[in-house]
């Protein structure tokens, strides 16, 4: 599949919440780091997406914000 997201993070899937209806994915990256995403529990059944598993975190967003603390 071709995408037009420049900014690709290869990570493996470290824990999964499930709702009632959204679920929240959590990974840790390749290297250092750690990203989520939230997506509905029909998304992570169609990606098959389970603990242990390896996903590629594809970044693409109109607004990233930096706030200096």
């Amino acid at each position: 599949m071709k995408v037009g997201a420049r900014n690709q993070l290869v990570g493996k899937v470290r824990q999964i919440k499930k709702g009632s209806v959204m679920c929240q994915v959590k990974l840790d990256l390749v290297g250092k780091g750690q990203m989520e995403s939230v997506m509905t529990l029909d998304s992570l059944r169609e990606l098959g997406l389970k603990k242990g598993d390896r996903a590629r975190i594809l970044v693409k967003a109109v607004n990233v914000l930096l706030v200096k603390e």
